[in-house]
């Protein structure tokens, strides 16, 4: 069974505030992408991994895989306007797989264990994705900041990756939104457009997303 892995690193990481994208910034002497790409590739289950990159710094990119000796990166795809479009650009360039696993670049606490549960659901379920339970009671609120409704709490899941699925359901998925114009925040979702079901498995409270300056920090300090 072939397992290919997309790395999404084609964003700029504008809330970070950093004069560079967010996954370059070194953290313990390594790129944020280092840390994730080598959990990745030593992976036995993944046969081969397709890198994004943002506009401009696919060389960039390129220096880090080579720099840190990344084994399993067969291609470095530029990225589109938005996560979707680099994801969907990532998809086109591979040219033969059975599950993809879809992971954000700037996950670098991902283990190797979370990797191979994703694998594992997809093959029953056809899509999955991680998360974990919300710990906070959630608010939906109004643009004018007065509360609409409060959802049962047990019922809601914060979302995470990697989410893997059968490249036959996540390409159709893809396709279908692409023609129809259609955007979502995570490919679950255009995967639940089509309507298809996704399961979700248990992540890791550890597997955070750099997004602002406070995670980093939260990284720097680990």
């Amino acid at each position: 069974m072939k397992v290919v892995g997309i790395i999404a690193a084609g964003g700029r990481g504008t809330r970070l505030c950093s004069d560079k994208p967010k996954q370059f910034l070194t953290v313990n002497e390594m790129p944020i992408l280092a840390h994730t790409l080598l959990t990745f590739s030593k992976c036995t289950n993944i046969s081969e991994i397709i890198l994004t990159a943002p506009e401009g710094f696919k060389k960039v990119t390129e220096d880090i895989v080579d720099a840190y000796d990344i084994k399993g990166v067969t291609g470095v795809v530029t990225g589109g306007a938005d996560r979707q479009e680099t994801v969907y650009l990532a998809l086109k360039a591979i040219d033969s797989a059975d599950i993809v696993v879809i992971h954000d670049a700037v996950r670098p606490f991902v283990t190797a264990d979370l990797i191979e549960h994703s694998i594992s659901a997809a093959k029953i379920h056809g899509a999955c994705t991680l998360g974990v339970p919300v710990k906070d009671t959630i608010k939906v609120c109004g643009k004018d900041g007065l509360v609409l409704s409060t959802p049962e709490r047990k019922t809601l899941w914060q979302i995470q990756t990697p989410q893997a699925f059968l490249y036959r359901v996540i390409k159709e998925a893809h396709d279908y939104a692409h023609a129809d114009g259609y955007c979502t925040t995570d490919d679950t979702g255009l995967v639940e457009h089509i309507g298809l079901p996704v399961k979700v498995i248990m992540g890791s409270y550890a597997n955070v997303k750099i997004t602002t300056q406070e995670d980093l920090l939260h990284f720097q300090n680990d």
